[in-house]
């Protein structure tokens, strides 16, 4: 894309495709599997079309950047055909040149490529067409159904859906160098903010820095999701950055910051949270909220690895910040068994520990057949998986403390809860918001990858806020 941008290799997807047949061809499906590509939206009645973005499992198997495209692997063989729409003559005048078809094989290297009028006629070949139907687990959203007229085969919806997402849940060799590049930019772009953010600037100001560096550097044209740049009670906002509270508050002299922003090259998406004071130094409260955060978050990486479950990594998190505030005096008179029971590590972490990270920041599969959510209202409830770690799996680890005043306050009034807070130290932080740390990291064959590249510890946060090179230089060699 730009002169320092990564080079995705198209034998990236067509590996995808592989897997998908290979998915496929193993539950006996025969025939061909036909993918919709994503269509070009305009903003309501207007005739402004908003920038596209392709559909994250057409994007999977195809690579392609352009709407109204179809695609289909034959599920005997793997051949590869893409359907693109006939443009009339005057889009050339309005969008630029009209490419043939061989341009386009000869770009996205499939086998063949027809224009979608010629679809019907070419999957009439075969008995059965195969299409995607199945729900987004996380979201609960259902894919769009779709139509092709004239097609007289037979359709079969919903194994296609399931085969394909259960490809996409461990990540190639080829999609995590992408993520890597993805994480990098975003860890550099997140230093940058670092450097630059002092008291009585507004929030949406590092949002800007964030964008503009990912965007100038990397290549990155669209964020994963809206920024959240939180600051002082904004923190405690789990999804601040909405249109409703849209990143505007100024920002004072001894405010915590947390910055959730992540960037998206190719549709691979970052999600990485940084939380820092926003004067350079931490406060006696900041350090301790922090260092709990903190300890939940390296206490999970050292217990990831393939075969460990999900669910209790969230729980490890949760056990490990009770910890530091049982230590610290602002819980009291409890065992941290007994604080579990009581629920209360959900009060100060409501959401859940992470999330599958891919193509979507949320990405696909969190919950396959035969995996539930755990009940409740807060916290292991809101996981958006609940599976065994496998190799190859890409997710976030974000464990959070937050003073959430409607939590604070019905759990300090509860008789069986009450007695475990010390209302003063609660008090005194209800103003204060929210830590959060978040990472993307690569379940490796023994343990993990963390991808991301931020400083963590506190010396080294603040450090980097005075003006510390970072990553730090190699030492020099000994003579």
């Amino acid at each position: 894309m730009g002169l320092q941008t990564y080079e995705i290799p198209m034998s990236l997807y067509a590996d995808n495709r592989k897997r998908v047949l290979k998915a496929m061809q193993a539950s006996g499906e025969e025939g061909v599997a036909l993918f919709k590509g994503g269509v070009a939206t305009e903003r309501y009645d207007s005739d402004h079309e908003n920038l596209f973005r392709q559909e994250s499992f057409f994007a999977y198997v195809f690579g392609v950047t352009e709407p109204g495209y179809f695609g289909a692997i034959d599920l005997k063989d793997g051949h590869s055909t893409l359907f693109i729409p006939r443009l009339a003559e005057e889009y050339a005048i309005w969008m630029g040149r009209i490419h043939p078809p061989s341009y386009l094989q000869k770009k996205y290297d499939v086998d063949d490529v027809f224009y979608v009028d010629e679809m019907a006629a070419k999957l009439n070949a075969y008995e059965v067409v195969h299409t995607l139907h199945g729900q987004n687990t996380d979201s609960q959203s259902w894919c769009e159904e779709f139509e092709v007229e004239e097609l007289t085969a037979r359709v079969e919806k919903g194994k296609l859906h399931t085969a394909t997402m259960e490809c996409r849940v461990c990540k190639s060799t080829a999609e995590i160098d992408v993520l890597r590049y993805v994480a990098r930019i975003s860890s550099e772009a997140h230093v940058k903010c670092m450097q630059m953010i002092e008291p009585g600037m507004a929030e949406y100001q590092i949002e800007a820095c964030f964008q503009h560096y990912c965007y100038s550097i990397g290549g990155m044209r669209n964020m994963a999701y809206t920024c959240i740049c939180a600051t002082g009670p904004n923190s405690a906002v789990l999804h601040y950055g909405h249109a409703g509270a849209p990143n505007n508050r100024i920002f004072g002299d001894g405010d915590m910051a947390l910055m959730d922003m992540g960037a998206e090259y190719n549709c691979y998406c970052s999600d990485i949270t940084c939380s820092y004071p926003v004067n350079g130094k931490f406060s006696a409260d900041q350090r301790v909220v922090y260092s709990a955060v903190l300890a939940a978050q390296e206490a999970v990486f050292a217990a990831i690895k393939p075969g460990v479950e999900w669910v209790a990594m969230h729980r490890l998190a949760e056990r490990s910040i009770l910890e530091v505030l049982l230590r610290e005096g602002f819980l009291l008179g409890a065992t941290v068994e007994e604080l579990m029971g009581h629920g209360i590590g959900s009060v100060f972490m409501p959401h859940g520990l992470g999330h599958l990270l891919g193509l979507e920041t949320h990405d696909v599969g969190g919950y396959p057949a035969g995996r539930e959510r755990v009940p409740g209202k807060l916290g292991v409830s809101k996981l958006r998986m609940n599976r065994t770690l496998e190799e190859g799996m890409v997710l976030t680890v974000e464990p959070g403390c937050y003073f959430v005043e409607i939590l604070l306050t019905k759990a300090m009034a509860e008789p069986a809860t009450s007695r475990f807070f010390n209302a003063e130290a609660i008090k005194r932080c209800i103003s204060f918001g929210g830590v959060r740390l978040e990472d993307d990291i690569v379940v490796t064959a023994d343990g993990m990858e963390n991808m991301t590249m931020c400083p963590k510890q506190i010396e080294d946060v603040e450090a980097v806020m005075a003006g510390k090179e970072w990553p730090p230089p190699p030492p020099a060699p000994v003579a």
